[in-house]
Formats: structure tokens, sequence, C-alpha cells
């Protein structure tokens, strides 16, 4: 049996199980950044991992991470010395306030409308200093890593109370650059499976160039993945730096 109404308290208490620091790349890469930035702001923050650590590394300035899920912010909140903000690019009005404006973990793709990239471009370029840069990544469309979203792929943790926990993925839909997918969460520790949908746009680097420059932002540079490597047609990552115009 499947419960369709997954909670989000409870894909808070796994975010961070199934996307542990060591295993992901992006931090290694955006923590840098942050550390020589006096003022950051984390879009689509989440359970503030990344934010936590730049303080637990020594990071003195401002720290601000901004999401809409209050359960990730809850957690978020067990380090108080961070400012944490809930809502989204549309609900703030920050003027030039941030030297560098970071989305990881792919948050940028949650941005589904032409609309919605418009309008969140725009605050993201309000938001930062003169000189300030925003930096985000979006998985590379020509790599079609969707096609791996499959229940074959599925991942296993194990949780601090013993618990083994499987999280599977299956695409519902692709239409145009959407992918409509769903994530199944099983446990024998639980009466039934958890279910929980999500919908993802992939943008290629042209039309992302399009909308940065619409918005009045100019890509420095950009990687095709965490090494830094140049972005090329099978690059896995889409990763950009931007600077206002």
């Amino acid at each position: 049996m499947v419960d369709r109404q997954f909670s989000e308290a409870g894909l808070a208490r796994l975010y961070d199980a199934f996307h542990p620091w060591g295993s992901r790349g992006d931090f290694d890469f955006y923590l840098p950044l942050i550390m020589a930035a006096e003022s950051v702001l984390d879009v689509g923050c989440g359970t503030g991992a990344l934010l936590r650590g730049a303080r637990e590394a020594g990071h003195r300035g401002r720290l601000c991470g901004l999401d809409p899920a209050g359960a990730m912010l809850d957690v978020a909140r067990r380090r108080p010395d961070v400012e944490w903000v809930c809502g989204d690019l549309a609900s703030v009005a920050w003027d030039g306030e941030f030297d560098l404006v970071v989305m990881t973990g792919h948050a940028f793709q949650v941005l589904l409308s032409d609309v919605d990239v418009r309008g969140s471009l725009g605050a993201v370029r309000a938001a930062l200093t003169d000189d300030g840069r925003f930096v985000f990544e979006t998985r590379n469309p020509s790599v079609r890593e969707w096609e791996q979203w499959t229940p074959e792929n599925a991942i296993e943790i194990l949780l601090d109370d013993g618990a083994v926990v499987r999280m599977a993925h299956q695409v519902e839909a692709v239409e145009g650059d959407l992918v409509r997918f769903s994530s199944i969460f099983t446990s024998s520790a639980w009466d039934r499976a958890r279910l929980s949908t999500s919908t993802l746009r992939f943008l290629g680097r042209g039309p992302l160039s399009s909308f940065l420059s619409g918005a009045g932002l100019a890509v420095e540079e950009q990687f095709g993945d965490w090494a830094g490597n140049p972005l090329t047609a099978r690059s896995p990552e889409i990763i950009t730096v931007a600077r206002r115009e």
C-alpha cells in the first residue's frame, strides 16, 4: 500500500540521509565560493547543510538561507547563527545585499515556467551587490539523465535508528523540457510506502543564457562538472557563474 501524502516533515527527515555531504561534489565546489564572500544568500537551501557547514568552517559574515518548505527550515534552524527565511524569490525584496547568491541541489530546475524563471532571475539580480555573483547548476538536458531514473537504480540508506529506507524513481511523463517523476520510499519499518511527485525543467545552454541576459545577468564562466572541467555536450551539469551586467 502506498501513502500518497508523504509529509513535508517526513521528506525533511530523510533528505540529508539520502544526500550526505561526502556523496555530493556540489558542496565542495560551492563552499570555497561562500567562504570568500562577505554576504551569501542560498536560494532553495533545504535543510541548510551548506550554510551550516560554512559557519562551522569559520565564515564570519552574513549567511542567509531561503526555502519555501517550513519542515526543511525546521531542520536548518538548529543552527541559530544563520538567517533562515521561509519563502521563495517571489516573496522577498532584497536590494543589493549579497556578494554571492547560490542555488544548489539543482534547485533552479523547479522553476517550471518562463514567468517563474524571469521573475526569479530578476529577484536574484536585485539581491546582488554591483560586483556580486550568481552561481547555480542545472542538469545538462543533452545527457538525458532522467532515463536513468528507474526502479532498477534505486538507492538504499541506513538511518541512525537502524531502519533501511529505499528510494526508487519512476518517470511519469516527458513534455518538452519538463520531466514529471515520482519517488517511492519503502522500508520494512513502515506499514506502507510513501510517494512524492516532482516536476523539473531541463533548460539547455542556449535558452539558459537567453534568460540570464534578459534579466541583466552576464555569464562569466560555465563548467560541465564539479571538478571544473569545460562544458561540453556530454557534460552532466551546466554550472554557471554570472554577474550583473
